[in-house]
């Protein structure tokens, strides 16, 4: 097949699932895997995918990339930023955890640590956890979204705004270059709010294909976290507010 007819299809197959694994495309084409790394980065070069470490997707400010393409992008990343994470949460801590495959990798990692109580409106996040014995874990109450464990609405806000914790664990979609955090959901991010505003430090974890992504619901800014986890330099914009607002950057 040609190369351009070939990545032509790439883009057709990524648009239609948001998100295509390198190994996905090379069973599918039945090429190399160098091949289909090289049409990703053609593709990527003309701003038609995202590149993400395995595969490439297809960015959208109103609708998130599928949960199960997010559980394995960037996974990699997720695992060291978790592990760098979890190194600040003591045992005996307090702590929310938000929704996203990032917070769902941190809860993973968290499973070393002892007696810790928990707050979550992410299903995942309390399946995890409740594999621990000595771990207390609350659920918030609220509409459950089918597409990935995540409980939504005004009644999951309130129910958070019921607690004062040690720790928000915060993830989130995308960043803007004015450090503006960004979502797709606004009941999700009004509950994220919730968790910043009753939280003794945030800490937020990001890997770096959020950082320039765009979504159309603002959360907040960075500079409400105390912490940011990332695994590669943000650009140097976002450094620079960081420093400014003394937010402690951790790259993994």
């Amino acid at each position: 097949m040609p190369q351009t007819r070939r990545q032509e299809q790439i883009l057709e197959l990524i648009q239609q699932q948001g998100f295509a694994t390198t190994e996905q495309l090379v069973d599918h084409f039945q090429v190399t895997p160098q091949t289909i790394r090289r049409d990703l980065n053609e593709l990527a070069n003309q701003n038609r995918v995202r590149r993400h470490h395995g595969g490439a997707g297809i960015d959208s400010s109103t609708v998130n990339t599928a949960y199960q393409a997010r559980k394995i992008m960037e996974l990699e990343a997720k695992e060291r930023i978790a592990a760098a994470l979890v190194e600040m949460i003591p045992d005996n801590a307090s702590l929310f955890i938000n929704i996203g495959t990032t917070t769902e990798t941190i809860a993973r990692a968290l499973l070393v640590r002892n007696n810790l109580r928990v707050v979550t409106n992410n299903l995942h996040v309390a399946s995890i956890l409740s594999a621990r014995e000595d771990f207390t874990i609350i659920i918030a109450g609220g509409e459950v979204r089918n597409r990935d464990g995540g409980i939504v609405g005004e009644a999951t806000r309130d129910f958070i705004n019921q607690f004062r914790m040690d720790f928000g664990i915060i993830g989130i979609s995308g960043i803007h270059s004015d450090g503006s955090l960004l979502d797709f959901d606004y009941r999700e991010v009004r509950v994220a709010q919730a968790i910043i505003s009753n939280s003794s430090q945030v800490l937020l974890a990001a890997d770096h294909t959020k950082f320039g992504r765009n979504a159309m619901v603002r959360l907040g800014n960075i500079i409400q976290a105390n912490h940011v986890f990332t695994d590669q330099a943000p650009p140097e914009e976002i450094r620079q507010l960081l420093t400014e607002h003394q937010v402690s950057l951790h790259v993994v």
